[in-house]
């Protein structure tokens, strides 16, 4: 056994941003009888790796990335969790192989959308020999499922709140921007930027403190993934913090896309939204009528 011990197929690197996503993933590798190596993004991670083999880079170091892949016989990578910034042109250490796409690394970095950076990254990783596969390969059981997943569903207002909220998430994703989008009493509130779901939910309930959203219509928070996604990287996912935000912002459920979108720490996520007084729905999008008749 080599070092790390990687074996005869080759090992699996889990490049984490902060959140739970990394952690899941970690997990459900080691359930199938793989022994991850974690690699930290400095200032971005948010975990503590003791007991797995693991070690820290900055954003942007393709070269060190390269170092350890060769370290640990890394032969696949995941990419998993949040990151909030990312690197400025003159942080990007390119490996030999990659010194020719600088000028599109740069240019990306400086006016591409989160998509972008991603494909790019993703593009980068496998020039050197590495196959990127998603989180969903890894830990299928968080991808979300047709239908109500916990207790309460949508009524005919909230499907209308679906509809519309979808249609302005889709016109989202293909400029590249976000993933979410809020409709109260048919009417889109709110989209998601750089700012993240969770900020966009905490702006949603200071509009209605201020009077700006009806009181008397819940509304829904719809995530979609960009109709130009590449799946491996960066499903939309949600939460317990999701819930509560939501919650917060006084609506009335969460729709997400089935088998496109992730809901973490599901199990405590559908005990908070029942307890809120939410549904949580998975959308095949497929189907008319809102996605899950």
């Amino acid at each position: 056994m080599s070092p790390g011990g990687q074996n005869a197929l080759g090992r699996l690197a889990i490049i984490a941003g902060s959140g739970l996503l990394p952690f899941h993933l970690a997990a459900a590798a080691r359930v199938a009888g793989e022994n991850p190596v974690i690699i930290a993004l400095k200032n971005e991670a948010d975990r503590s790796w003791e007991g797995y083999d693991y070690a820290v880079i900055g954003v942007g170091d393709f070269a060190g990335l390269d170092a350890l892949f060769r370290k640990y016989g890394v032969d696949r990578v995941v990419l998993s969790g949040s990151v909030r910034r990312r690197p400025e042109w003159r942080e990007v250490r390119p490996t030999l192989k990659t010194l020719m796409a600088v000028p599109f690394v740069v240019r990306t970095l400086l006016s591409g959308g989160d998509d972008s950076v991603l494909q790019m990254v993703i593009r980068l990783i496998e020039a050197n020999g590495r196959r990127v596969i998603g989180a969903h390969e890894i830990a299928p059981d968080l991808l979300a499922t047709v239908g109500p997943v916990g207790a309460l569903s949508p009524s005919d207002e909230d499907r209308r709140d679906i509809v519309q909220a979808t249609r302005a998430a889709e016109a989202l994703g293909l400029l590249d921007v976000g993933q979410g989008a809020i409709s109260v009493g048919g009417r889109v509130v709110a989209l998601e930027g750089a700012e993240g779901t969770d900020r966009m939910l905490e702006r949603v309930a200071e509009l209605r403190a201020e009077g700006r959203i009806s009181a008397r219509r819940r509304g829904v928070l719809v995530k979609l993934c960009k109709p130009q996604q590449d799946i491996r990287a960066d499903l939309p996912s949600i939460g317990v913090s999701t819930v509560l935000n939501a919650k917060r912002a006084g609506l009335a459920g969460i729709a997400v896309e089935a088998g496109r979108a992730l809901v973490l720490e599901r199990n405590a996520a559908i005990e908070a939204a029942d307890a809120a007084g939410l549904f949580i729905v998975g959308l095949d999008r497929a189907l008319p009528a809102g996605g899950f008749e």
